[in-house]
């Protein structure tokens, strides 16, 4: 492989894939390919020897699944970091607030992001919209994030489906681009100069 220093780096960061959101408890999902084409995702990184960083959300309301010390709080098996691969822990859904990830980015020189995880209306969005007005250059994985059914705020019942929509629809053009997974992957291989 050819080493492009000139070429920025691309973050891949999975957000919340951990085993709290893989219970019956979490409800009604979308896009159950997802994590299939984080694995993907995660893999080509890793062959390229790419920047990868892991959030976790730890809860501060006991009884959460995320409370400290809870399975819940475990990485999925599949998706687990390696020892090379940067965990960020976060309390709130925005992975920039009160994690140091803002500056552990700007000191490698990292400007472009390609988001995943769960789920696409809470930590997703949060996560994205931050980047997007902090200036990172930020991809959204459509096909490798999702979200839960939920009530709209007049009452209505919104399949997961659309809620995922709506919340990219709230990302596109201003605080990200939405790609597949194969976008994703191209813009990758693009940006590393092969």
């Amino acid at each position: 492989m050819k080493h492009h220093e000139a070429s920025p780096a691309v973050a891949l960061i999975i957000i919340d894939m951990q085993q709290g959101m893989a219970t019956p408890d979490a409800g009604a999902r979308n896009n159950p390919e997802a994590e299939a084409n984080i694995q993907r995702l995660l893999m080509a990184w890793r062959q390229a020897a790419g920047v990868v960083v892991h959030v976790r959300h730890i809860s501060r309301s006991p009884g959460s699944p995320f409370w400290p010390g809870q399975s819940g709080v475990l990485f999925q098996p599949a998706l687990a970091p390696l020892p090379s691969e940067h965990v960020v822990e976060k309390n709130v859904p925005d992975a920039f607030v009160h994690s140091g990830l803002e500056r552990w980015l700007h000191v490698r020189g990292i400007r472009d992001l390609v988001v995943v995880g769960v789920s696409t209306s809470n930590s997703v969005e949060a996560t994205a919209r931050t980047a997007g007005n902090l200036g990172f250059d930020t991809w959204v994985v459509s096909d490798a994030t999702f979200t839960f059914a939920k009530c709209d705020y007049a009452g209505t019942k919104r399949t997961a489906n659309e809620v995922h929509a709506m919340s990219l629809a709230n990302l596109a053009g201003e605080y990200a681009q939405i790609v597949d997974t194969q976008g994703a992957l191209a813009r990758f291989t693009t940006r590393r100069g092969e």
